[in-house]
C-alpha cells in the first residue's frame, strides 16, 4: 500500500504546528522577566553605587598615606639609628668634647731646683703611662693630659730628651691631668688610697688630687686617627 504524498505533507505540517504551540505554550508560562523601575530609581541607584565607590577611594587612599607615613616615620627612625650610633661611637673614640663629673690631678716638682741644684726634668714618659693605666683601672672613662686627649692611639714617649704626648711637648709645669668617670667621688678616693703619689715622688715629683667636680671639661682629640688594619666593605 503505498502513502499518499499528501497525506505525508499533512502529517508534517501538524508537526511542525505542534511544536510552534508548544514553544508559545513555554513562553507564556515563564514570561521574560522585565525591569518594570522607572528612570529615577535607577539614576538614585547609580548615585548610591557611585557614594560607595568614592566612599572606598577615599578609604583606600587614607591608607596609602598612613603606610607612606609609616615608612617615613621608619626611615627617619633609621637615620636617627644610625646618627645616635655614629655620635656613640666618636664618644667612645675621643672624638668630641666631653663634660661630666671628675676630678682634676696636678703634677709639679716636689722640691726647687734651689733645694735640689738641679732643673726638674721632664715626667718620665713611662711614668705617665702607668698613670693612666691606673686611672683606667679606677674607672676612668675620659682623660687629657695637659689638654691632649688621651686615646687608644696616644703615643707618650722621650724625643731628644723631651717628654712628647702625640708630638706635643710636656716639659712645662705644672701637667694637669683632667679624668672622668662615672663615680667620681670613688675615682678620688682610689687614686689617694693608690701608691701613685709614692711613686711620682721618687721622681721628685708630687701628684696632687683635687676633690671631685662635677664640670670637669675634657677636649676632643684633634688629631687624625689612622687606621691601617681596616678597610671599607665592598657591596
Amino acid at each position: 500500500m503505498k502513502t499518499k504524498p499528501s497525506f505525508i505533507s499533512i502529517t508534517v505540517l501538524m508537526v511542525i504546528f505542534g511544536l510552534m504551540l508548544s514553544v508559545q505554550f513555554n513562553s507564556l508560562k515563564k514570561p521574560q522577566v522585565r525591569d518594570t523601575r522607572d528612570i529615577w530609581e535607577i539614576r538614585e541607584e547609580l548615585t548610591a553605587e557611585q557614594k560607595k565607590q568614592e566612599s572606598l577611594l577615599a578609604e583606600i587612599n587614607k591608607y596609602d598615606k598612613l603606610l607612606n607615613t609609616y615608612d617615613q616615620q621608619e626611615e627617619m627612625s633609621k637615620k636617627t639609628a644610625v646618627n645616635n650610633t655614629l655620635q656613640s661611637l666618636k664618644k667612645t673614640a675621643g672624638l668630641t668634647d666631653i663634660t661630666g663629673s671628675g676630678i682634676a690631678i696636678s703634677i709639679r716638682p716636689l722640691f726647687s731646683e734651689s733645694l735640689t741644684g738641679e732643673p726638674a726634668g721632664n715626667p718620665p714618659p713611662d711614668l705617665l703611662k702607668k698613670l693612666i693605666n691606673e686611672l683606667n683601672s679606677f674607672g676612668a672613662e675620659h682623660i687629657s693630659i695637659n689638654d691632649r686627649r688621651v686615646v687608644n692611639n696616644t703615643v707618650i714617649r722621650d724625643i731628644n730628651g723631651t717628654t712628647k704626648i702625640d708630638g706635643y711637648s710636656l716639659d712645662h709645669y705644672p701637667l694637669t691631668v683632667k679624668v672622668i668617670g662615672t663615680d667620681a667621688d670613688k675615682l678620688y678616693s682610689r687614686v689617694k688610697a693608690s701608691a701613685l703619689e709614692d711613686i711620682f715622688a721618687g721622681e721628685n715629683l708630687e701628684l696632687k688630687t683635687g676633690r671631685a667636680e662635677q664640670n670637669i671639661k675634657v677636649k676632643a682629640y684633634d688629631s687624625a686617627i689612622e687606621v691601617q688594619q681596616l678597610k671599607p666593605l665592598k657591596d
